[in-house]
């Protein structure tokens, strides 16, 4: 059947036990005809037909591997209670279950498209008012466009996530090389769903807590423990209030875990409100049940700018000015944090690196280079302004960044 391939249509061999190699990032390089990339279209719909069958149900699993249907779930939900060598055992047998192990299947629909996703979870507000994650995208199209690799956005519903990535076609019909998932709020199912074939998936923003895959984050812990400890070691603030995040994001999850260790350090109370999302108004939300349980709190740190920015809102409009009745202090230093009224004293998450990051990684996995750990932690930095309370910086007469320090420096 591989003789009957067109000319200008290439595969990929897999690695295997008769020496065959990878492409090189040249033969990738080569450009597929119209006529052939439809050839490879009719071929990847003929593979699909191809596939061993009978082993997609959870069960049918379970029982191959002789463990229980809870076990398999457990491993392929990222959830602990199972061994590291049967979470292995479970997570190699769902990708099998997706190779084609007809060879000829297995070439055409291995053929390269040097374009990668970028997805991302739709929020209620579009992408282009929040520059978080536009900013990662950035940074990973300047590592990969070197390489002559292409970017495409990719925004999933609810509905998306809930069907899984099987149901998405950009995935499901090999249109991309790999995924890069961004975001707290993209499930761990979706993450296993999609890397359990031979789809390289990468994290950013995000990790899972029992599976091993390939994650750029930054060092969230350790810059909310500095931020946290600016506001009790320089300004002697005690009543500190965090404004959290959802649970179970890995993100707000570490943040928290920063806030309590530096509250925990300086003998203090932890105080948090936790409430679904992270925008302006669950941060003004989450300020309100703030001042219901704690009125005599008088700083408080945001899981990030866009919390911090909506608790400064709901403040002025309760007759609280900032900073002199209220420190805040925000997360990820987005372009608004300087621009806010008063300029937002911040932790800088190194956005576009992470993206840079993320494309070396694929970049690394396409060439076969192994790494030494399947998570990359970026440094965070504490970024002074003056809605903590510190005095401002001029300069052309707009305050601006007055200190910095390093999460890694602490």
């Amino acid at each position: 059947m591989l003789d009957q391939i067109p000319p200008g249509c290439w595969y990929r061999r897999d690695q295997g036990t008769q020496g065959e190699r990878g492409v090189t990032r040249a033969e990738r390089a080569r450009p597929v005809d119209n006529v052939s990339a439809r050839y490879v279209r009719s071929a990847q719909a003929l593979a699909k037909k191809l596939r061993v069958t009978g082993m997609s149900r959870q069960r049918e699993l379970a029982d191959q591997l002789g463990v229980s249907a809870a076990t398999v779930s457990r491993a392929l939900n990222d959830k602990p209670g199972v061994s590291t060598e049967t979470r292995r055992r479970v997570v190699a047998a769902a990708r099998e279950m997706d190779y084609r192990p007809n060879a000829a299947a297995r070439a055409l629909t291995t053929a390269t498209t040097r374009t990668i996703a970028f997805a991302v979870h739709r929020r209620q507000f579009p992408l282009a008012i929040d520059p978080f994650y536009p900013g990662i995208m950035r940074g990973l199209e300047e590592t990969l466009a070197v390489e002559h690799y292409g970017v495409m956005l990719l925004t999933l519903s609810d509905e998306d996530i809930q069907a899984g990535p099987g149901s998405l076609p950009v995935l499901q019909e090999g249109r991309v090389d790999a995924l890069v998932a961004a975001g707290p709020d993209i499930p761990p199912q979706f993450i296993l769903a999609a890397a359990s074939g031979s789809l390289p998936v990468v994290l950013v923003d995000n990790a899972l807590r029992e599976t091993a895959i390939p994650t750029v984050t930054s060092d969230d812990s350790g810059g909310c423990r500095a931020a946290t400890a600016h506001l009790v070691e320089m300004h002697g603030h005690t009543s500190i209030a965090l404004l959290r995040g959802t649970p179970g994001w890995v993100s707000s999850d570490e943040r928290s875990a920063g806030y309590c260790k530096a509250m925990d350090a300086a003998g203090l109370e932890p105080r948090v409100v936790s409430v679904e999302g992270t925008t302006i108004e669950t941060g003004a939300e989450a300020f309100t049940e703030v001042l219901e349980t704690w009125p005599d709190v008088t700083a408080v740190v945001a899981v990030n700018d866009a919390m911090a920015i909506g608790a400064i809102r709901r403040a002025r409009e309760l007759g609280r000015e900032v900073p002199e009745d209220l420190a805040v202090v925000g997360f990820d230093d987005i372009s608004w944090a300087e621009l806010s009224d008063p300029p937002l004293t911040t932790v800088r998450v190194p956005i576009v690196q992470i993206g840079r990051r993320a494309g070396r990684v694929l970049l690394d996995h396409f060439d076969e280079v192994v790494t030494v750990s399947s998570r990359t932690t970026l440094a965070t930095e504490l970024v002074v302004r003056t809605s903590c309370g510190c005095a401002p910086s001029p300069r052309d007469g707009v305050a601006f960044n007055g200190g910095r320090q390093r999460s890694d420096q602490l």
